[in-house]
């Protein structure tokens, strides 16, 4: 039993010692890039009743949920994403606010997986949200000040793909799909199963031009050039406003000087269905999936009472410090500490020097000698 219980259980693990170390310079790095856009810190439950994170709202399926019981009966879940936490939040702290709030955090999720593919089970995840503006620049400033931030802790090579959800659901539209359809759809069309799409489209009858559009969606990606591509086949106003909306915005993040780190994907999809339009993640080498997503939430809010547009994004600390890790980027400031030994006549002079050292910022280990 004893050797059982210094193990922890699977998809969660220990940091400590130089890991740990990079991993609090990294946070620091990133929330200084993000706090001097404005954002302010904030700090929500580990839990919450299992109603902010229910199927209505859009979040991680139930059965990917810590679920458990406080002593009247309620049903809990560990936070398995901040977003729905925040617009909790906002709804009950900030009702009548009618100016833009700009958020951060920083926190671990827990999501009850049996199908890791060496992904944890509990990670960290820093991130912003900017509630009540729901403009072109709002989309374009947590694009831009994402970009900033991965760079500023370290990383240059990475790239930001950027989508706009109502581009399909405006074909879906058009094409008469009722909601449960056009999101069996999208789960076909992001786990990049074509043949059961394909066989979906084929029990609904859908007209084979729209079908086409529906089918080839994920084609649509690569630099701002394939948004004239995406425009030309646009059937529809709506899908026309999307890739208007993506052309406007990538004209703002021209401003910020981004755009060498953008890209444009019309066929990008999300699990989380609380997303209404822009969308964008970020993807680097060394790890298999995005180390930042993130998007507009325009319904979100409302579901607790509060009607604003909102848009967010999350930082995967952990799989951008794997990506760093393999890419051999340095991590800056990390001090080795200064090790001080002492023998027992030699204490006091020698704790009298470490804290010195100490009050100017260094950091001192106080170590006896070894006989």
């Amino acid at each position: 039993m004893s050797k059982k219980l210094v193990h922890t259980p699977e998809g969660v693990r220990d940091i400590y010692g130089e890991e740990k170390a990079k991993k609090t310079v990294v946070e620091c790095l990133l929330h200084e890039k993000i706090a001097g856009y404005g954002y302010q810190d904030i700090q929500t439950p580990t839990f919450e009743f299992f109603d902010v994170f229910s199927k209505e709202v859009g979040t991680t399926p139930s059965r990917e949920l810590y679920k458990f019981f406080d002593k009247e009966g309620n049903t809990l879940v560990l936070r398995p994403d901040f977003t729905p936490s925040i617009a909790r939040c906002a709804a009950k702290y900030f009702m009548d606010e009618n100016v833009p709030i700009r958020f951060c955090y920083q926190g671990n999720t827990f999501t009850n997986t049996s199908n890791l593919q060496g992904k944890l089970k509990e990670v960290t995840q820093m991130g912003a949200e900017l509630i009540g503006d729901g403009s072109v620049q709002a989309d374009a400033e947590m694009i831009a000040m994402t970009i900033e931030a991965l760079y500023h802790a370290g990383l240059t090579d990475f790239q930001i793909s950027v989508g706009n959800l109502e581009y399909f659901k405006g074909i879906c539209a058009e094409a008469g799909l009722d909601e449960d359809t056009e999101l069996e759809l999208r789960e076909f069309i992001s786990g990049k199963n074509y043949f059961g799409a394909e066989e979906l489209l084929e029990r609904t009858h859908v007209d084979k031009r729209t079908k086409e559009l529906l089918l080839q969606v994920s084609d649509l990606f690569g630099t701002v050039s394939i948004l004239k591509q995406a425009k030309k086949t646009a059937c529809n106003k709506r899908s026309r406003h999307a890739v208007e909306r993506l052309e406007n915005v990538y004209q703002v993040l021209c401003d910020y000087g981004a755009e060498k780190y953008v890209s444009f994907d019309l066929g990008m999809l999300s699990k989380y269905n609380y997303y209404t339009g822009i969308i964008f993640k970020g993807y680097t080498y060394g790890v298999g999936d995005a180390i930042v997503k993130g998007g507009r939430y325009d319904s979100l809010l409302g579901r607790f009472g509060k009607e604003a547009p909102a848009i967010g994004f999350v930082i995967v600390v952990d799989d951008l410090l794997a990506a760093m890790s393999r890419q051999n980027v340095v991590i800056p400031d990390i001090e080795v500490p200064v090790k001080l030994y002492y023998q027992e006549d030699t204490f006091r002079e020698k704790l009298k020097e470490a804290r010195q050292m100490r009050a100017a910022g260094r950091k001192v280990e106080l170590l006896p000698c070894i006989k």
